[in-house]
């Protein structure tokens, strides 16, 4: 991914914060099949100070026999992105010298993927993904909510995935290259909107205008 320097995101704890906010990626790899690209809601999981990615995937899906094991992939979080129309910016009305662009939020991991059948890793997987996801919910439901039976029925049509993350980068491209007139513009333009996008991409601009 290139990142000019003004949209470099280089905090940790907002890069992970995205993660976990936008779990839903899209897995890249590269085997003896060709190119794949699959979605998946993903988890964290830090063992011993390294930090794993988490994953499933239907045993159906040729994936896990794709030759990929042991190799490099990549994995896209993809955060709030929204339209930047030009009339934003108040510089605009003055010289005319604007075009349209796009604001975005992303992450990149890199890291070594492995692929796992054990039936009772499988299952804590499953049980730390929807662990996550039912908190704050007012009745959470929980893997022990299901009968056993059911359960492990289930569990041999699935296959685990492990990713041993490498490296981690992040763009957070929120007007910065702007003026701070047209960042105003900007935060207003897009707090005017009914999107919900708009509005949350709004409050990024104006934190990061605000660091």
């Amino acid at each position: 991914m290139h990142i000019p320097t003004q949209f470099k995101q280089e905090n940790d704890t907002e890069l992970l914060e995205l993660m976990r906010e936008y779990p839903f990626a899209t897995l890249m790899t590269h085997s003896t099949s060709g190119m794949e690209a699959n979605h998946l809601p993903i988890s964290l999981s830090w063992q011993e100070d390294k930090l794993y990615l988490h994953a499933h995937i239907a045993k159906i899906n040729s994936l896990w026999q794709s030759g990929a094991e042991s190799s490099e992939v990549l994995v896209v979080f993809n955060g709030p992105n929204c339209y930047i129309s030009p009339n934003h910016y108040p510089t605009k009305q003055q010289t005319g010298k604007a075009v349209p662009t796009w604001n975005y939020v992303a992450v990149h991991v890199k890291g070594r993927i492995s692929f796992i059948h054990d039936a009772a890793w499988i299952y804590r997987a499953l049980e730390n993904l929807t662990a996550e996801h039912e908190s704050g919910l007012d009745n959470p439901w929980a893997m022990s909510d299901a009968p056993a039976p059911y359960i492990d029925k289930m569990l041999p049509a699935i296959v685990g995935i492990e990713i041993a993350v490498t490296s981690i980068t992040g763009q957070w491209k929120l007007s910065q290259n702007q003026p701070t007139i047209n960042q105003l513009g900007v935060i207003q333009g897009l707090s005017a909107s009914d999107k919900q996008n708009d509005k949350t991409v709004a409050a990024m601009v104006q934190a990061q205008l605000q660091a």
